[in-house]
Formats: C-alpha cells, sequence, structure tokens
C-alpha cells in the first residue's frame, strides 16, 4: 500500500491531476507502471495540446505545487476503455482457426529469424569493437565514456543547453546561467544537497518574448552571477518532455516563465516564486532577492541540521572506531594472556617430564647397580663355594712358602751376577727362571 500510494503522490505532482481517482484509473490501466503511466500521458497531451489547456496561474510563495495539468482531461480520460464489441460466434472461430494457427506460427517464425539476426549482429558488432574496430575505436577515451547511460531527462537537459549555447552563447556575452545538465528532479536533489534553492526557466522557443528575455535578462552579466552564486539553475524547452511536465506541474501560463522552487516532503515541490511574461535584469534581481532573504532562516537551518547530523555521525563513527580499536586491544590482550598462559602450561609440563624422566633414570641406575653388586657377591659366594675349604696354617704351608722365595732370590742374585760378568745370555736364561719361580 506504501508503494502504490507514492506512486499515487508522485504521479500527481507530476502530472498535475488532482482527481485521485482519475489518476488511480490511469494508473491501473497501465498496470501501475509509473513511467509507462507517464509517458502515455505526455505522448497524448503533444498530440492534442488544446484538449489540454491549463487554467491561468497567479505567482505564490511557499506552496506545495499540486497543480492540474488540465480541467478537461477527467472528461477525455473517462473513456479509457471503450465498449468492445460483442464476442463473434463459435461457426466463426472454428473458421478462423487454421488461418490464426498459420498466421500465429509465421509470426513465430519471423520473429525468431529476426531475433537470430539481432543477436548476430549485436555479437558481430561486439567482436569488431574488441578487436578495435569499431566506430569508436579511433577516438581514444570517449569510447569508454559511452558506455556510461545516460537517462532520457539528462539528455534533455543536455540537448537545452546546447541549444542555448548555440542561439545565445555567441551574441557577445560569455555569461548566462549555469544550468546543469540533468533531470529536474536530479536537480532538486543538488540544490537540497547544496542547501540552495532550486532557479528554474522554462524555455518557449516560439514566444516572441523568449530571444530578447534571454539576451537581455538571462544573459546579463550580473543576473546570471548572481544565479549562479546563489541558486542552482535547471533549464528546459517546452519542446521535451520533462519541461513540458514541468510547465504543467508549474501551471506556466505565460512566457518567458521562471520560478524558485524547493524539495518538499513525500516527493513533492515547494513553490516560493514564480516570474511570468518578460522582465528586466533588475526585476529579476530584486525578485530573486527577496526570495533569498525570505527562505535564508529555513535553508541556514538545513544546513546546521545536515552539519549536526554530520558531526553526530563523525562522532558516532569515531566513537565506533575507539571502541573497536579498544575491543581489539582487550583481545589482543586476553590472546597473549591466554598464550603466556599456555606457554607457562607447556614449560611446567616439559618440567614435570624431565623430572619423571630424571627420577625414574636415577631409580633405573641405583636398581642396576644394586642387581650388579648382588650379582658380584653371588659370584663371589659361588666362587667361594667352589673353591672348597681353605687348609688350615700349619708348617708345611709356611716352609713351602720359605723355601720358594728362597730360591727365587738366589735366582735373582746369580743374575745380577751374570749380568756384571758380561754373560747376558745366561742373564736372561736366569731372570725368566726367577720370574716363572715367583708366579
Amino acid at each position: 500500500m506504501v508503494d502504490v500510494a507514492d506512486k499515487l503522490a508522485y504521479f500527481q505532482a507530476i502530472t498535475g491531476l488532482e482527481d485521485p481517482d482519475l489518476c488511480t484509473q490511469i494508473l491501473q490501466a497501465h498496470n501501475w507502471d509509473l513511467e509507462l503511466a507517464i509517458s502515455s500521458f505526455t505522448s497524448n497531451h503533444n498530440n492534442d495540446p488544446l484538449s489540454y489547456s491549463s487554467s491561468t496561474a497567479t505567482a505564490t510563495t511557499s506552496t506545495v505545487v499540486e497543480p492540474p495539468i488540465s480541467s478537461n482531461y477527467g472528461s477525455d480520460s473517462t473513456a479509457i476503455a471503450p465498449v468492445a464489441p460483442p464476442p463473434p460466434g463459435l461457426g466463426w472461430k472454428i473458421i478462423t482457426l487454421p488461418i490464426s494457427i498459420i498466421s500465429g506460427s509465421l509470426r513465430l517464425i519471423s520473429g525468431a529469424v529476426g531475433f537470430g539476426f539481432w543477436a548476430a549482429g549485436s555479437i558481430f558488432s561486439y567482436s569488431l569493437g574488441f578487436v578495435g574496430f569499431g566506430s569508436n575505436s579511433g577516438r581514444g577515451g570517449d569510447s569508454s565514456a559511452q558506455l556510461v547511460t545516460v537517462s532520457a531527462a539528462s539528455r534533455e537537459a543536455l540537448e537545452f543547453i546546447a541549444q542555448f549555447e548555440r542561439d545565445y552563447g555567441g551574441s557577445g556575452s560569455s555569461s548566462r546561467p549555469n544550468f546543469v545538465g540533468e533531470g529536474f528532479m536530479d536537480a532538486l536533489t543538488r540544490s537540497r544537497n547544496s542547501f540552495k534553492l532550486l532557479f528554474v526557466y522554462l524555455h518557449s522557443p516560439d514566444h516572441p518574448d523568449t530571444p530578447a528575455f534571454c539576451e537581455g535578462t538571462l544573459c546579463s552579466e550580473v543576473f546570471s552571477a548572481f544565479v549562479n552564486e546563489n541558486f542552482v539553475a535547471w533549464g528546459g524547452s517546452l519542446r521535451g518532455s520533462e519541461g513540458f511536465k514541468m510547465s504543467n506541474s508549474l501551471k506556466a501560463s505565460r512566457f518567458p516563465f521562471c520560478a524558485v522552487v524547493m524539495p518538499a516532503t513525500n516527493q513533492r515541490i515547494a513553490l516560493l516564486q514564480q516570474v511570468e511574461g518578460p522582465k528586466s535584469p533588475e526585476e529579476m534581481l530584486m525578485t530573486l532577492q527577496r526570495v533569498l532573504e525570505e527562505s535564508a532562516p529555513v535553508l541556514v537551518a538545513a544546513r546546521l541540521e545536515a552539519e549536526e547530523r554530520t558531526t553526530n555521525m563523525r562522532l558516532r563513527e569515531e566513537q565506533d572506531a575507539a571502541y573497536r580499536a579498544a575491543l581489539e586491544a582487550d583481545q589482543a590482550r586476553e590472546r597473549q594472556l591466554r598464550e603466556e598462559q599456555e606457554r607457562l602450561e607447556r614449560e611446567a609440563a616439559e618440567a614435570e617430564r624431565k623430572r619423571k624422566e630424571e627420577e625414574e633414570a636415577q631409580e633405573r641406575a641405583t636398581r642396576e647397580a644394586a642387581e650388579k653388586e648382588a650379582a658380584l657377591a653371588r659370584m663371589r659366594q659361588e666362587k667361594a663355594l667352589s673353591l672348597g675349604a681353605e687348609p688350615e696354617k700349619g708348617p708345611n704351608v709356611t716352609q713351602v712358602m720359605c723355601l720358594i722365595l728362597f730360591i727365587a732370590f738366589l735366582m735373582m742374585l746369580l743374575s745380577v751376577i751374570f749380568y756384571c760378568l758380561g754373560l747376558q745370555d745366561d742373564y736372561s736364561i736366569i731372570c725368566t727362571a726367577s720370574i716363572g719361580t715367583l708366579f
């Protein structure tokens, strides 16, 4: 429901129709396609302009524009759906059925063939442009610029600016309002974002007062400088659909026509001042100066509100950034503490493991030493048992030992004597015998 209400309000603002039921019928007839309904309405109005004559409008201040396009449109548009003739009978349908099938098949085949040719031509053109043989290949950066789509309203605005420059730019004066090359709604948005009013000029090429007004007033150096400094200027020709729509919305009855507007709520336009008929630069300056002074508090309040909103947004972003930085610092600190704790736990576990290994190694060494000592003691015991009982000391044992020692002493003495006498061979034999006797 909100979308339907917005479309209805926007259609009323653009077309100027006051009757909501009539606007609803028109939108329903076009399946609620807003662009199609407005385009159809504009084309019907261009085809029969006399049947949509607009009423005379006077200058108003700070009023919301909801103008009717014409008082006769309601009577003309009531017959949107004419009465259809009675349907044909069953017999006629049966007779014409083969003809309908054949014609439908032919249309389908022709459509498929046409689509095939169109697709092949598109692919061929794209291929030529890709390899550098396109019509725009020699323009350098112009080929990439044409990839940007331009809306119909912007194209009309650019065409109006070019035509205005051709008609009045070569008159010796280089001063003129800097009309923006975009649609009316985009220009309105630009004026709102720059906190300025929108100066609207509707150009009627066929009006006799238009050349003098454009050369003497619009192209006046003082007037154009004032407009360029304090306003956003938009111009449209009545020969274009955008200019024609705005002439209906603003109830333009006399030309040359100028207006000062500003955006309002619900996609509507607040009309602050309109000037109809030829005016001198001084009269236009006085009017625009008065409107500017009256609207200054609103513009200043809007600027302050926007600056406050921007400041609050920047402050909120800074606070969010500071919060994120503090959060990241806390997370980093927690991560560092957690890593330090994990490192300490790993070191403690490693130290515990080494301590256990050292204890196990010490226990194993102690156990092995005890086992070796036990094995040595057992071996000594076994050797002692294998030798039998040691004989008791007696005279025989002592004499045998003394005799052996005495014989060894004598042999050593003989070896020394033989050595002194130079008998080395006998010395060697006696030393060997004495040593053998000892062992």
